[in-house]
Protein backbone atom coordinates (compact mmCIF):
# COMPACT_ATOMS: atom_id res chain seq x y z
CA UNK A 1 0.00 0.00 0.00
CA UNK A 2 1.02 3.65 0.08
CA UNK A 3 1.94 5.92 2.96
CA UNK A 4 -0.70 8.09 4.66
CA UNK A 5 0.02 11.37 2.86
CA UNK A 6 0.12 9.71 -0.57
CA UNK A 7 -3.07 7.83 0.27
CA UNK A 8 -4.83 11.12 1.08
CA UNK A 9 -3.73 12.52 -2.31
CA UNK A 10 -5.06 9.44 -4.09
CA UNK A 11 -8.44 9.64 -2.32
CA UNK A 12 -8.69 13.35 -3.13
CA UNK A 13 -7.94 12.68 -6.80
CA UNK A 14 -10.55 9.91 -6.87
CA UNK A 15 -13.14 12.22 -5.28
CA UNK A 16 -12.48 14.88 -7.92
CA UNK A 17 -12.77 12.34 -10.72
CA UNK A 18 -16.02 10.90 -9.34
CA UNK A 19 -17.52 14.37 -8.95
CA UNK A 20 -16.63 15.39 -12.50
CA UNK A 21 -17.72 12.30 -14.45
CA UNK A 22 -21.26 11.88 -15.80
CA UNK A 23 -20.98 8.76 -17.96
CA UNK A 24 -17.98 6.46 -18.10
CA UNK A 25 -15.62 4.59 -15.86
CA UNK A 26 -12.70 5.04 -13.50
CA UNK A 27 -10.16 2.21 -13.46
CA UNK A 28 -7.54 1.57 -10.79
CA UNK A 29 -4.38 -0.14 -12.07
CA UNK A 30 -2.54 -2.21 -9.45
CA UNK A 31 0.89 -3.79 -9.82
CA UNK A 32 2.59 -5.88 -7.14
CA UNK A 33 -0.15 -4.91 -4.70
CA UNK A 34 0.39 -1.15 -5.22
CA UNK A 35 -1.78 1.37 -7.01
CA UNK A 36 0.27 2.69 -9.91
CA UNK A 37 -2.28 4.41 -12.15
CA UNK A 38 -5.82 5.78 -12.30
CA UNK A 39 -7.61 5.98 -15.65
CA UNK A 40 -10.78 7.95 -16.34
CA UNK A 41 -12.78 7.15 -19.47
CA UNK A 42 -15.65 9.52 -20.03
CA UNK A 43 -18.35 9.09 -22.62
CA UNK A 44 -20.18 11.96 -24.27
CA UNK A 45 -23.72 11.06 -25.26
CA UNK A 46 -25.78 12.95 -27.80
CA UNK A 47 -29.52 12.48 -27.40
Amino acid sequence: MVNGQKQDEIFEQLKEMLNSIRFGSITLIVQDGKLIQIEKNEKVRFK
